[in-house]
Formats: structure tokens, sequence, C-alpha cells
């Protein structure tokens, strides 16, 4: 058998107890061994997410067993730049959704927020934003700004239907419904994980067609965060209505309040 062919039958196997495999085993051929320990590296990385993948829907498993049904995952985005909203989003998934390799928006590359953004749309019972403003964010402070952009995201789910439980990262909510804050919950929970997507493509759509606005502070390649780059924009065009004028760099650099 030529190693082209070696390669395509691993291919096909997914058994580590299937004859195929157990007969190139027994070829003595340096390429036909190579290319089994890369198949039994890709088992291992493959089942590793079926792992994660169990595992991330632990909470929503075990809540089902108590009788809950519509269970909402909440998250936000940009509590830490200096402009821009923060932008909160509220999903509610199905019991068995095919979303292997969703995790925290943070870990996955931007090319696969946007795939995983468009299979969370396909799948979710629901899946709405909310956001607090800049002018939101000065009045009320990042915090409790975070906490509206959460309700709001709520509030626009329940305008589409019922909501049972809520998972939220890290935070609690004043809101009359059974609620779990699970800390670094968009790694350990899968409806966490969908809102964090969801909250972050969302934002980073508006950071860019402010950009398309005012180039000058580059912020479809920071995201409003405190870059060196836009920090020297700031020191040279100033602050505009999309900054959040409490955080320190942007205070430190208003003009209009010298």
């Amino acid at each position: 058998m030529k190693i082209a062919d070696v390669k395509a039958l691993l291919n096909n196997i997914q058994d580590p107890e299937d004859p195929d495999l157990a007969a190139l085993r027994k070829d003595g051929r340096k390429g036909v061994q190579a290319l089994i320990r890369q198949w039994e590296k890709k088992q291992i990385k493959l089942e590793a997410g079926r792992k994660q993948y169990e595992e991330i829907q632990s909470f929503e498993r075990s809540l089902r067993l108590s009788g809950y049904r519509l269970i909402a995952g909440v998250d936000e985005v940009g509590r830490g730049p200096l402009a821009g909203p923060v932008t909160a989003a509220c999903v509610i998934l199905p019991e068995s959704p095919d979303l292997k390799g969703l995790t925290d928006s943070k870990k996955l590359s931007e090319a696969k927020r946007h795939f995983y953004a468009a299979e969370i749309q396909k799948v979710a019972i629901a899946a709405e934003t909310g956001e607090a403003s800049p002018e939101e964010i000065d009045r009320l402070n990042i915090y409790e700004a975070s906490k509206l952009a959460m309700r709001r995201a709520v509030a626009a789910v329940q305008q589409k239907t019922a909501i049972d439980f809520l998972l939220i990262d890290a935070m609690t909510l004043p809101i009359d419904l059974p609620q779990e804050s699970l800390i670094k919950g968009d790694a350990r929970s899968l409806s966490i994980a969908a809102a964090s997507v969801i909250a972050k493509v969302e934002r980073d759509n508006q950071m860019k067609e402010l950009d398309r606005a005012f180039p000058e502070y580059g912020l479809a390649s920071h995201m409003g965060y405190g870059t060196r780059e836009h920090l020297a924009a700031l020191d040279e065009h100033g602050p505009q209505f999309f900054h959040r004028k409490s955080f320190s760099p942007v205070r430190e650099r208003d003009h209009t309040r010298l």
C-alpha cells in the first residue's frame, strides 16, 4: 500500500481497535509509523474536544434535570476599553446544540467568533443584545453599566420568550428570576460562551462602524482599548462622543476640561 493510500485509510479510521489500524502498526516503514503517530495525536485532540464539550454543558444539563428548560446564558464585553459601549448578550440554546469547540470569545479568533455567531443565531431559541452607552458608563460607573447592559439583553429576550433560569458570568442581576453567577462562566457554560460570542461580535461591528466615520482613532484595530495608537490619537485629536470621559486616560486628554 502506498503512503498516500495509508493516509487516506487513516483519515477514515476512528476506532483505535480497528483491524486496519492494527495491520498498519505492523508495517515497518517509517512513513507509515509517522502517519500513525499523527493519527494518534489527532485522536487525543478530538477526545479532549469531546470531553470539553461535555463539561461545558454540565450546568445546563444539571438545571434541566431540576426541571428548568429555558436556560439563558448572559455575558458582557467591553468593560476595559476607553471608547464605545459595554455590550451584553442573552442567549437561550436548545438542549443539544451542535456547537462543538465553542468557548469564551477571548479564546477564539475573529474568524471563529463570526463562524460561531452565525451558528448560534441558527440554532438559538433566542439571542439578543443590550448595551450601555459611554454616557451611561460615565454616569453610573462601569460595573453598574455592565449590569444595565445585561438587564437590557435579558429584557430583549423576554420580549420573545419566557426565561426559566439565568446563568451569568461573574455577576448577579436585580431581576426576579432564578440565577447563578459563575466565575469564568464563559469558559464553563455553553450558554454563557454563546452570549460572550454574540456580544463580542456585536460590539466589534459597532466599533468598526465608528472607525469608518473616525478613522484617525484606529478603532477597528484596537476596538477602543487603550493601546499606544489610541492614546496617541487622543493626544492629537482629543476625545469624541464615543469616549468614556470618566476613564482617566481619556479625562487627562480632554482638552475641553482645561
